[in-house]
């Protein structure tokens, strides 16, 4: 069924041939900052965040971004400035927002594998909460609080071993996974918690996963845990629910068809916040209590592309390659997660014939590859393409492996294109090694 709204991918479009981001011709920006170049639009970030928003009123509910998806200081600033908060994983990011602008007031720590340090750093910083993935961690985080002479805010992260049918490396939900305490635990780890002397029982909290692209998953997992949720409130006076992140995005471009509205005649749309909202808000409100969402995918994947230039094509008798600039070191998730991403050439041709092609890197693995044997728009040397849906969990996960420097980073802002990451030299390479 159409999505009840208008509701556009992203702010990449094709102009008089050539591929826009926003107002920003792709083609120039290549040829004056060179490639591998990360690219990003700050009015699909905008656009994400008033949506989501929106569709949420009349629920008491206030928006964390989660960090590790997109942690440029520029995209944290924008996202700030527009009253986010941070769902963070680690004393590094919660630095990043600091310096970004943001209110470490309204940043919840999550992960598995919190140290002394970092816990130290954000009890300085007064955070919002530190979600507890175990009684372990429950009993070291009071430890360190006592040893600081205040008490930590907490939530515990309920697992309600809910399949939300993604990828296995993207799960969090289920039983077998690391993270989060079985639900049938629940209480007797809040009785503990409200006993140690310096710990603040705050919140609950729940994350079934990321890239979930219908609601079912949700709805199954809010209903679980609501009755947790009131019973948690009545006895422990909890103030809020945070029911974690997940939308999923697209990941085919909306490119080919020249409309960025096209899933509105499309069998299987994506999630849309209004259709999110409109199945979890009556399940939510009742509560009466603050429900923090965590987005991090659905803000910032479709906001950016990665612009690579193809060096040769390489024919076989098998296959041909398309060999390009970037590689698995700058945006590992078709290796690591087996994640499509959209590939579309800078100037289009009307004429423009088709391949069937793998698109790969210069990095000495087998698994450095973008597609396989996949048909695409044919393109060839000093050809400059894109790869779309490229801003969540890439350049984040990028590295220095084959001691390749790390790409630049664009923020796109109507007609204003900002380096907001400046690339490495082959120097800021070695800078920190003696």
């Amino acid at each position: 069924m159409p999505c009840p709204a208008p509701f556009p991918m992203h702010q990449f479009q094709y102009r008089e041939g050539i591929l826009h981001c926003e107002d920003i011709n792709l083609q120039l920006l290549a040829e004056e900052h060179g490639t591998p170049l990360y690219v990003y639009s700050a009015n699909t970030f905008r656009d994400r965040y008033q949506r989501l928003d929106a569709a949420l009123t009349g629920l008491d509910h206030h928006i964390a971004y989660a960090v590790k998806a997109n942690s440029n200081l520029s995209v944290l600033s924008l996202l700030a400035g527009m009253g986010s908060g941070f769902d963070i994983v680690s004393g590094g990011e919660l630095f990043r927002v600091i310096k970004a602008g943001g209110n470490p007031k309204l940043c919840s720590f999550a992960g598995v594998g919190k140290t002394a340090e970092e816990i130290r750093f954000a009890l300085q910083h007064e955070i919002h909460c530190f979600n507890i993935e175990s009684v372990a961690e429950l009993d070291f985080i009071n430890a360190v609080a006592g040893e600081q002479g205040t008490a930590a805010p907490i939530a515990v992260r309920i697992n309600p071993n809910v399949d939300a049918k993604t990828h296995k490396y993207i799960s969090t939900g289920k039983a077998e996974n690391k993270f989060g305490i079985d639900f049938e635990a629940a209480r007797e780890v809040y009785q503990r918690a409200s006993g140690l002397p310096h710990i603040q029982v705050r919140g609950l909290q729940m994350h079934i996963g990321s890239q979930l692209t219908s609601v079912g998953p949700f709805v199954e997992a809010v209903e679980r845990v609501v009755p947790l949720a009131s019973d948690l409130k009545a006895e422990f006076n909890i103030e809020f629910f945070s029911i974690g992140g997940g939308i999923g995005i697209v990941y085919e471009s909306a490119l080919a068809s020249g409309s960025p509205h096209w899933w509105e005649q499309h069998d299987d749309p994506p999630l849309s916040p209004d259709v999110y909202a409109r199945e979890l808000v009556p399940l939510l409100k009742p509560l009466g209590l603050t429900i923090l969402l965590e987005p991090g995918r659905y803000m910032s994947g479709n906001a950016g592309a990665l612009l690579t230039t193809c060096l040769y094509e390489k024919k076989g008798r098998a296959k041909t390659f398309k060999v390009v600039d970037a590689g698995m070191n700058d945006l590992i998730r078709p290796a690591l997660y087996e994640g499509h991403h959209e590939i579309v050439p800078v100037r289009e041709a009307a004429s423009r014939e088709t391949v069937t092609a793998d698109v790969v890197g210069p990095i000495c693995e087998s698994g450095d590859f973008f597609c396989q044997d996949r048909e695409l728009a044919d393109f060839g040397a000093r050809d400059v393409i894109a790869l779309m849906s490229a801003g969540a969990y890439s350049f984040t996960m990028a590295s220095n492996y084959n001691s390749r420097p790390m790409p630049a980073e664009i923020l796109v802002d109507g007609s204003e294109a900002r380096v907001v990451r400046s690339r490495q030299s082959w120097d800021d390479l070695i800078a920190p090694e003696l």
